[in-house]
């Protein structure tokens, strides 16, 4: 049986594709999802994909995961930077979590240089565009296998 693994996505991410490729790629959130689930399914997971725009939803499905899955791969986009509630989510849940960035945080704005998620994550991955979400996968599937 497939082992359930969230891929979970914040604010401004349904706009991939269109919204300034140069810094977030070129590729669409759809596109990312059918590469995660090709990827899932070689690593023997099953892949729970969803993007939101609300920091409370994001939140609600930290606890899903939580009771239904053996980690998540989150893209907090902005809210990794300012979210003390997910924070405090992913220390809650008690099943790895990997954060991911698109870009590299740190060469961009000050205000993105910290994460206030990363403390509390397994690791982190950025800059490398929507290659990002399969690192994270594998990640996830390293340090699960590991345990």
């Amino acid at each position: 049986m497939a082992r359930k693994v969230f891929v979970l996505n914040g604010p401004n991410l349904n706009a991939l594709g269109g919204r300034e490729p140069g810094i977030y790629g070129g590729k669409t959130l759809d596109e990312i999802e059918a590469d995660c689930r090709a990827l899932g399914a070689e690593l023997g997971f099953d892949i729970d994909f969803r993007q939101t725009n609300h920091e409370g939803v994001l939140v609600d499905w930290l606890h899903e995961a939580g009771k239904t899955a053996v980690g998540v791969a989150i893209n907090p986009a902005a809210y990794g930077h300012t979210s003390i509630a997910l924070h405090d989510a992913i220390r809650a849940i008690g099943i790895p979590v990997i954060e991911l960035h698109l870009s590299n945080i740190h060469a961009r704005e000050p205000f993105r240089h910290k994460t206030m998620t990363a403390p509390v994550c397994v690791g982190v991955i950025c800059g490398f565009g929507p290659a990002g979400y399969t690192l994270a996968l594998q990640a996830l599937a390293n340090h699960i296998n590991d345990q």
